[in-house]
């Protein structure tokens, strides 16, 4: 077999037991004959090395090493504008780079919020008080700093004009006869309705609420004292001054989702062209990928799945996506977190794979967490979320304030409710556990979410929300409800200034 692309290389170390340092892989594939260095360069490791080193290759290669010049390399679009994403981005590499490879003295990543291992719910009805109870908890604490709330049963004690606070979960949203909007909200001891006129200046934020939801509102009680009129409404939201941490030194994320291998429609080619990338002295800051679910198409997902499938078996398609996975420079940290298509529960929180999953996909000594997770890189917290909630806020919500075409906008609505699936018993099946999982309790620096197969990012409130796309092509099922896929492109995030570069590697 060829070995004209270091994708190709490493996969075959990788087959032999082996990593390699990026250098080391660039001074193979620039050998006049790759293949034949790789030999000489596994024959002649040191017993019992995991991992080739440059300097090994280049004593290995001897005078087939010597001056060899820089390669030239044809990149990607560098623009950060997701309007602006021509170029393609890898080609072979020639020769060795001086200082090329990934530094590793200071990587760190840490995993908060999974919820693999911890899972206690039964599906009794305590779970759900306990679920609801804690969630309420939560949230209501993130809005008591704004507000002076008191219980609903007290606020119904109130002589009527009495100016009144609440916090709730909204259990009711209608439309009045006259245009305006009654609101119930409910806390731990009753429930209270709300009214909102249809001529405040805040009436407009009505449509972005949610069932289920947590808000604020403070107002003053009508003479009966048995509604409140809302003067304002708060969201636990973001906060404007939030300041992101970021990484002290100049270090690259490649956020990605739904690879979804074993469709027919998966793009083998661009994700291989994307791993050559990968090995690119261009790429050489990149030292983490975060895949938010999606890893293979799975099986009886939706209806004649079956005719679309590449690959039937679910076993099958996972250990092809790990071949996938072997192309992948060896000293790339890799964190993996499960989608609707994946061989996990649906209901959400999503556990992380089981054991035999995890022996498949153990290439590289990928990370694997639960969905929802929070994934801390050099000192940069990533809120890791597959996000099939995005379906409903989408349904849910005018088309400005959140569409298929702007993910991202529809990201800036689950950051604004602190919460990644914030209606339960909708189309987005929720678990009921002791604790809720999908609260968000500290804010993230970075969101990155999968799911809609559409790529869109942006700021909001200083949190770089990313949303990242696919590496499938439109399917016919896809076709039938118009959706049009975003394929193969790949958000490259600067750690150190969260700005972020697509690339697009079809």
């Amino acid at each position: 077999m060829p070995m004209e692309t270091p994708a190709r290389l490493v996969r075959e170390l990788t087959s032999r037991g082996y990593n390699a340092d990026r250098e080391a892989v660039t001074l193979l594939a620039s050998a006049p004959d790759p293949a034949a260095a790789l030999e000489r360069a596994v024959e002649s490791a040191p017993e019992n090395a995991l991992k080739l080193s440059a300097e090994h290759v280049r004593r290995t290669l001897g005078g087939d090493a010597d001056g060899v010049s820089n390669p030239t390399v044809s990149g990607g679009n560098g623009g950060a504008n997701p309007d602006d994403r021509g170029g393609s981005a890898a080609v072979e590499t020639e020769g060795a780079v001086a200082g090329a490879s990934r530094s590793t003295g200071s990587r760190s990543i840490d995993i908060d919020g999974d919820v693999t291992g911890e899972s206690t719910g039964t599906g009794e009805y305590q779970d759900f008080v306990s679920v609801f109870r804690d969630r309420f908890k939560r949230l209501s604490g993130q809005l008591r700093g704004r507000v002076n709330a008191r219980p609903t049963n007290a606020v119904a004690e109130m002589p009527g004009g009495s100016e009144a606070a609440i916090i709730g979960m909204i259990s009711d949203i209608r439309s009045t006869a006259n245009g305006h909007w009654l609101i119930e909200l409910e806390d731990t001891n009753g429930t209270f309705p709300c009214l909102v006129m249809k001529d405040r200046k805040f009436a407009d934020v009505v449509d972005e609420l949610l069932l289920d939801e947590t808000i604020a509102v403070e107002g003053t009680l009508a003479d009966d004292a048995g509604i409140l009129f809302v003067d304002s409404l708060h969201f636990p939201d973001v906060p404007r001054t939030y300041e992101p941490s970021t990484a002290d030194r100049h270090v690259q994320a490649a956020l990605i989702s739904d690879v979804h291998v074993g469709s027919q429609e998966f793009l083998a080619d661009a994700w291989s062209r994307f791993a050559d990338w990968l090995h690119t002295p261009e790429a050489a800051a990149v030292e983490y990928l975060l895949v938010a679910g999606d890893m293979v198409e799975g099986v009886g997902i939706y209806p004649d799945q079956d005719e679309e499938l590449d690959i039937v078996d679910i076993f099958e398609q996972y250990e092809q996506f790990s071949e996938h996975l072997k192309e992948v420079p060896g000293d790339v940290e890799i964190v993996l977190i499960p989608g609707n298509h994946d061989a996990v529960r649906l209901a959400e929180p999503q556990p992380g794979f089981d054991e035999e999953l995890r022996n498949i996909m153990d290439v590289h000594d990928a990370r694997i967490s639960g969905n929802p997770s929070t994934v801390t890189i050099e000192g940069v917290s990533v809120l890791m979320y597959h996000g099939v909630s995005l379906d409903e806020v989408i349904a849910e919500l005018p088309e400005e304030k959140a569409s298929y075409d702007d993910p991202h906008k529809a990201m800036y609505q689950l950051l604004k409710k602190r919460h990644v699936a914030p209606q339960y018993g909708g189309h987005t099946r929720l678990a009921p556990e002791e604790k809720d999982y999908l609260v968000i309790d500290e804010v993230p620096d970075v969101f990155h979410t999968g799911h809609v197969h559409k790529l869109g990012f942006g700021k909001y409130h200083n949190v770089m929300a990313i949303n990242s796309g696919c590496w499938q092509a439109q399917t016919a099922f896809q076709k039938s409800v118009n959706i049009d896929p975003d394929a193969g492109y790949a958000p490259i995030l600067d750690l150190d200034t969260l700005d972020v570069t697509v690339r697009k590697f079809v």
